[in-house]
């Protein structure tokens, strides 16, 4: 590696993070809090959704929305294998299955025409959990007519998509429930962390319950209440999921910036597609009526027309001093999964060959423009001292 190395993904923190964390550390109030309540309250407005509710993980969030929805042992929730292995995890948490689908070529979100097909001839479904890959927003039209229809619940998986329209709406207002991540490489980051939004009150109480050993009170809530702060009441046997306020100190102003982080993202995005277009690769497919977090920007080599396969090309670009990464290994190819379910690597086809040609490029708001046409010409060139 060179001595500048663009590494992939970096936060990008301003003074204003550091100062709301520094008076939190002087507040004393380290755990769930009023600043845990404030971030609440503002990504709730922000979304425009009557609950939203902060956890540690993005994956504890998906964990406690499948147990709110009443996933229980035995049963069965369609979800894609081009994901992080946490979508599917938090399903066998609960004793139940993931059944995966396909995804669809284009845009790597599940292929609803298979989830249909799935929904026809397999029994115990009870809930679709699609995953809006890379920031763009699955078809949710398809999906929610499909959960009608077959009267299951939809958890989306929104780690990706802050802020992500569909069709003009924010995700976060289409599925049951939706979980949001705020992992450090996240368009949002408060290194670790998760939100939940939700318009169902019965749900937002669930999970609010859960989120904290089943206690119907949190810290903060018994602080301030009337009842004696020592009192509490385990009402069911819940998680250690909740966020504390440092973490949602960060959020606070991570979350007034998103706007402008996706702004900037897109044109990063933007800077690329034209940079790369005569390259023998793809470049992603948008959606024309929504819009685009572009948490990633993944292209898809085409090998058949270079002498390096996509592992020498991240070698390349990695000796050349830009870190890449890829997005995802399918679950299907990995020991749990296949251990478990006898997946063999040929069962998801267009999971399995996006993956061999998968690379993610570095997309973050604080890259300048000159190391966004520093990953264009190293790309360039090392993709054209490969072509056939």
């Amino acid at each position: 590696m060179t001595d500048n190395f663009l590494p992939f993904a970096l936060p990008c923190l301003g003074e204003e993070e550091i100062n709301e964390v520094v008076d939190t550390l002087r507040s004393g109030w380290l755990t769930t809090g009023p600043k845990t309540k404030h971030f609440e309250e503002n990504f709730a407005q922000f979304i425009g959704m009557p609950y939203a509710l902060a956890v540690n993980s993005c994956t504890a969030g998906l964990h406690l929305a499948l147990e709110a929805v009443g996933i229980r042992p035995g049963d069965k929730v369609i979800t894609t294998p081009y994901t992080f292995t946490a979508t599917a995890e938090v399903i066998r948490y609960l004793g139940a299955d993931p059944w995966f689908v396909d995804i669809d070529p284009k845009t790597f979100n599940i292929d609803t025409h298979q989830v249909a097909a799935t929904l026809d001839r397999v029994d115990g479904i009870k809930a679709i959990l699609p995953v809006h890959f890379a920031g763009q927003a699955c078809d949710m039209d398809a999906i929610l007519a499909l959960a009608k229809k077959y009267s299951v619940k939809v958890v989306e998986d929104a780690a990706h998509a802050l802020p992500t329209e569909y069709k003009g709406q924010m995700i976060g207002h289409f599925g049951d429930i939706t979980a949001y991540s705020f992992y450090v490489t996240k368009t949002v980051a408060t290194g670790e962390g998760g939100m939940i939004v939700t318009a169902n009150a019965d749900y937002a109480e669930r999970i609010r319950t859960m989120r904290l050993h089943g206690i119907n009170r949190d810290v903060f809530n018994r602080a301030s209440s009337e009842l004696p702060g020592w009192y509490y009441e385990v009402v069911a046997p819940g998680f250690k999921y909740n966020m504390g306020d440092i973490a949602a100190a960060l959020g606070l102003h991570q979350l007034q910036k998103a706007n402008q982080f996706q702004q900037r993202r897109a044109a990063i995005a933007a800077q690329y597609t034209e940079g790369l277009a005569d390259l023998p690769l793809r470049t992603p497919y948008q959606y024309p009526d929504s819009s685009h977090a572009w948490h990633l920007y993944v292209i898809q080599l085409q090998l058949e027309e270079l002498t390096l396969d996509r592992n020498s090309f991240i070698e390349r670009m990695s000796a050349a001093g830009v870190g890449t990464s890829v997005h995802f290994i399918p679950l299907h190819l990995q020991r749990y999964w296949q251990n478990r379910y006898g997946f063999k690597s040929a069962d998801f086809p267009v999971a399995l060959e996006v993956f061999k040609r998968a690379v993610s490029l570095p997309i973050y708001p604080c890259m300048s423009d000159a190391d966004v046409e520093r990953v264009i010409v190293t790309t360039r060139r090392i993709l054209t001292e490969a072509l056939k």
